[in-house]
């Protein structure tokens, strides 16, 4: 479903990614682990089109996206659960989660939203209320649900458990779980690899740009569980 070879992002004179290639197949649950700084969030913002790549390709679902805009590759199927918490302050828990579907109608957003409240009750409960004034990790189950209204086929996660205790570390593995149920594809970066390796099927280990090791989720483990710690 998605196919990334040989990018090169620079921001400047700085290479922040150089020479990687990912393959992510329908229906997996692929992981990049690594440090702070390894280029993982700079591989994302190139698959969604945030930063443009100085070399290389990113293709999705067979589709070379290069000359594709951010909206374009949203409406593609690509969703994007930003790292860092990042919802509309001022604007309702509902209206922030329902952003991710705004192209989407009034029936399909009506049932984006029961099936999400199902998973996170804490949505109906808060639906009127600023986003702004939830907890951290209120935010962040806002972030992922924004992500998810538009039922993605790509579903790209960027560091979802930074920060967060260990309660809503649970509630958000739910989640993806429950993503991967409805046959969703997601890649996923993550720091913190005892949680997400428990969710992915096949990893990706990153440091300075490049892919250190990939594999299995068994023949990455040891080396991902390093690098939780550099």
């Amino acid at each position: 479903m998605l196919a990334v070879k040989d990018l090169e992002v620079r921001y400047g004179g700085i290479t922040a990614i150089s020479g990687v290639s990912i393959d992510v197949a329908e229906g997996e649950t692929v992981l990049l682990i690594g440090a702070n700084g390894a280029g993982k969030s700079s591989l994302i913002n190139a698959i969604i089109g945030l930063v443009q790549a100085s070399h290389g390709s990113v293709r999705f679902a067979g589709r070379d996206l290069s000359a594709v805009s951010c909206d374009g590759r949203a409406r593609a199927g690509i969703g994007y659960s930003p790292e860092g918490r990042r919802v509309f302050p001022t604007m309702s828990v509902a209206d922030n989660v329902l952003s991710g579907a705004c192209w989407h109608g009034g029936a399909s957003q009506r049932q984006a939203w029961a099936w999400l409240c199902g998973i996170f009750p804490i949505l109906k409960e808060r639906a009127s209320q600023p986003a702004g004034q939830l907890s951290g990790g209120q935010q962040q189950i806002v972030a992922l649900a924004r992500a998810m209204s538009s039922f993605p086929k790509l579903l790209l996660l960027d560091e979802p458990f930074l920060g967060l205790a260990p309660v809503w570390i649970a509630q958000i593995s739910e989640a993806i779980r429950h993503m991967q149920q409805r046959g969703t594809t997601i890649l996923m970066t993550e720091q913190m690899a005892r949680p997400a390796l428990k969710l992915a099927t096949r990893g990706y280990v990153m440091r300075g740009g490049e892919v250190r090791r990939s594999g299995t989720v068994a023949e990455i483990r040891d080396v991902a569980l390093a690098e939780e710690y550099l």
